[in-house]
């Protein structure tokens, strides 16, 4: 399963950016998020369907995560950043007989490579 994140760079506080993730087939999916020195946090994830979405609580009604119509690429809007929102964001996709989404990263076997994020205050 390969990953293909794309998006991300560096925005004021309180703008927009948009994250987007490709992948091999289709796929529960999220986003998650690491400053160095922290761990990984959830931010995002969508279920294999697409109809069941679920947000880390420090993003929720500012990001939001989508499924592609194709099935295979998930985005993520993020609106009303902040400074604290800087930090490294993975994509990353279950197994494919695991439909649900996972807030551990330890449920996800395939990564994309990470993309900068970075809001200035």
């Amino acid at each position: 399963v390969q990953l293909q994140a794309s998006g991300g760079g560096l925005v004021q506080a309180g703008g927009s950016l948009r994250l987007s993730c490709a992948a091999s087939g289709r796929y529960a999916m999220a986003w998650f998020r690491q400053v160095s020195g922290k761990e990984r946090e959830f931010v995002a994830g969508i279920n294999w369907k697409g109809d069941n979405k679920y947000h880390g609580q420090s993003v929720r009604g500012r990001f939001t995560i989508s499924r592609g119509s194709a099935g295979n690429t998930v985005a993520l809007q993020m609106n009303r950043l902040k400074p604290e929102d800087t930090a490294v964001y993975s994509c990353a996709a279950r197994r494919e007989e695991y439909h649900t989404v996972s807030f551990s990263t330890n449920d996800y076997d395939y990564w994309g490579p990470g993309t900068q994020v970075t809001v200035s205050s």
